[in-house]
């Protein structure tokens, strides 16, 4: 454990990096979809729904990651499907750990998002409509780059809690080292080991430098978009 970094360092950085980075990718268009569904739409069950997206956040991450099993493993409902269909295999994978990470993650974004929605001035849009602008126009003209603060700061701090994420993703993805074991996984496996303190301190200290950057980073993008949309 001399070599620094050590194998098991870099596999579990690029893992988490690799990992974070594709929950975001997967996930923050339809978290803006979602967002404005509940920002702005009104139907039954909206309530319900709100509720439903954002169970993430007070359900404990283990249970989360045996829901996706049940559902996304090879003889769930979704996973066999997939399988059968396109090949596909999600469970105990790489792709696996990115879709657990975007699930407990997802209601970040969707809350940052919906937070910018909710401080859009409506009369923009109105005046847009007034002017001949359809709906899908006004979005992309006035409300999106009005929210876009908001959505990047959504989107870095799921990043941020992506490289954190334990729980969902031990239990649908397991810890297979260079395929699933992330910094916490690796971190988790170190400290099982009788030799393993040394590795466990660096895991622990890239894990608190990365979580931290990822914040600060969060916080710095949305006021540079912010002066730059003139917000």
């Amino acid at each position: 454990m001399n070599d620094f970094p050590s194998s098991a360092e870099l596999d579990a950085l690029r893992l988490s990096l690799e990992v974070a980075a594709r929950s975001v990718v997967f996930s923050l268009p339809l978290a803006v979809l979602v967002a404005w569904m509940l920002t702005r739409a009104r139907f039954p069950g909206r309530a319900l729904f709100d509720a439903f997206v954002h169970l993430p956040l007070v359900l404990p991450p283990v249970a989360v990651g045996y829901i996706l099993l049940v559902l996304f493993g090879a003889h769930g409902p979704i996973g066999h499907w997939l399988r059968e269909q396109f090949g596909i295999q999600l469970a105990f994978t790489t792709a696996g750990a990115a879709l657990a990470t975007a699930v407990m993650t997802f209601p970040l974004m969707v809350r940052a998002i919906r937070i910018a929605l909710e401080g859009v001035d409506r009369g923009l849009e109105a005046a847009a409509r007034t002017l001949g602008a359809g709906p899908v126009d006004r979005f992309f003209t006035i409300t999106l780059p009005l929210v876009l603060p908001g959505v990047l700061a959504g989107a870095v701090t799921a990043f941020a809690a992506g490289l954190g994420e334990f729980g969902a993703v031990i239990t649908f993805a397991s810890n297979v080292p260079g395929v699933t074991r992330t910094l916490p996984l690796a971190l988790y496996t170190a400290i099982q080991s009788p030799s393993g303190d040394t590795l466990a301190l660096r895991l622990a200290i890239l894990s608190f430098v990365l979580g931290l950057a990822g914040l600060l980073a969060a916080e710095l993008l949305a006021r540079r978009v912010r002066r730059y949309v003139g917000r």
